[in-house]
């Protein structure tokens, strides 16, 4: 039976609902998952909530305030003040909804990409070939909304392109890192390594933009690295090229963040909201990307691995189907990433950020039956917690 059918779309949710009190590393995996959850919702409360909820909540409860101020002589007039108020308030609810909504998809999508990506990967281990046809699955369906009007079309200028260029190679830096790693190692390790980009981008925020942070701040660095030191330490599935590679994306997401800072303060062309912005970037990255992979894979080489894994028993169209769902979830993840992470003010970001990575692992340990140290899970879950708290110090303190 074909890999595909064999492991349909729907594996995706049948990796969620898993038992994971089977082994020691998926018990303290899933009581991470709870401590951050638990954070998520405490800030949430308090300041987590998406900016425009906090704003609908805050005028909800002003005008409730008036209600008993004015204290209006006509029932009528009190009905009308209560509607007003109750409407605001189902606003605000939908609007949580909607958010939570973005969330959910970013982090199913994710999965769905890391999956299919691994398996595309292992089947086929040409990661420069299957980055590029990442980076152009999303090209067709963005030029179809901007031809239909779907949305609006961005318009640059030559200038412009020139701005964004140093942004977009960032970009393409951090998604090529990420495959080759992907390739070379365990999902959940790559991950791991991933977790410790606040530290490359705290050094790259010193040298190039001369922005130092609080003590506290740097602080809570540490057990960033040495989480990610004790997960390495005893990774089963450890190798320099997946470690290199993972550094490599940490290092373009830190200098793509710093470049867009430096270059795109006050914006860029017309039209370019946080899709258009991440499509644009994705069609340069696609246009530097081509000819390199085409030299460092070339057309034989290709052709050779494909066959091999014919021989091995993967037909071409499962090929085709497993590069094509990596490529789809790809670019679906980030779209709707930008569009969840646009709708929350920063300590929301970081909480939903540090619970999407501690998902994933969970989900590539299960649907990989990765074997993973017990320094490893403690490794892992220091890193992480390490990121959380790194954003949150970062937003209060500075």
């Amino acid at each position: 039976m074909p890999l595909v059918q064999r492991e349909p779309a729907l594996a995706i949710f049948r990796v969620c609902v898993l038992k994971l009190s089977l082994t020691g590393a998926a018990i303290m995996m899933k009581l991470l998952i709870v401590a951050s959850a638990a954070s998520a919702w405490s800030l949430g409360i308090q300041k987590g909530l998406p900016k425009i909820n906090n704003r609908a909540l805050q005028s909800t409860q002003q005008r409730q305030q008036q209600v008993v101020a004015t204290a209006p002589a006509s029932s009528t007039a009190l009905k009308a003040t209560e509607v007003t108020g109750g409407a605001k308030s189902e606003d605000g609810l939908m609007e949580t909804l909607k958010t939570g909504s973005f969330f959910a998809l970013w982090y199913l999508f994710n999965i769905g990409y890391n999956i299919y990506n691994k398996k595309a990967l292992n089947v086929l281990p040409m990661p420069w070939t299957l980055a590029t046809l990442q980076l152009f699955a999303g090209i067709p369906y963005v030029l179809l909304l901007w031809s239909t009007g779907a949305r609006k079309t961005p318009k640059l200028t030559q200038d412009n392109l020139k701005t964004l260029f140093p942004v977009a190679c960032g970009h393409l830096g951090t998604h090529i890192g990420a495959v080759i790693s992907l390739g070379a190692g365990a999902v959940s390790f790559t991950h791991i390594v991933k977790a410790s980009e606040p530290v490359v981008s705290a050094a790259l925020s010193a040298v190039m933009l001369g922005a130092f942070y609080s003590p506290i701040t740097y602080l809570t660095l540490l057990p960033i690295v040495g989480g990610v030191a004790l997960a390495s330490l005893k990774e089963l599935s450890f190798t320099w090229l997946g470690f290199g590679a993972a550094m490599l994306s940490n290092v373009s997401s830190a200098l793509r963040g710093i470049l867009a800072k430096k270059t795109m303060g006050g914006g860029v062309g017309e039209n370019m909201n946080e899709t258009n912005l991440y499509a644009v970037m994705t069609i340069m990255a696609f246009a530097v990307l081509l000819p390199v992979s085409l030299m460092v894979e070339t057309p034989k080489a290709v052709g050779a691995a494909i066959n091999t894994a014919v021989a091995a028993g993967t037909s071409k169209k499962d090929l085709a189907i497993l590069s094509a769902l990596s490529g789809a979830y790809y670019y679906l993840y980030n779209e709707v990433a930008f569009l969840a992470l646009g709708r929350v003010n920063p300590v929301t970001h970081a909480v939903g950020n540090t619970i999407k990575r501690v998902v994933i692992i969970i989900a590539s340990v299960i649907a990989f039956n990765t074997p993973i140290s017990r320094l490893g899970v403690i490794g892992s879950s220091i890193a992480i917690t390490g990121t959380l708290l790194y954003s949150l110090a970062k937003n209060k303190y500075g």
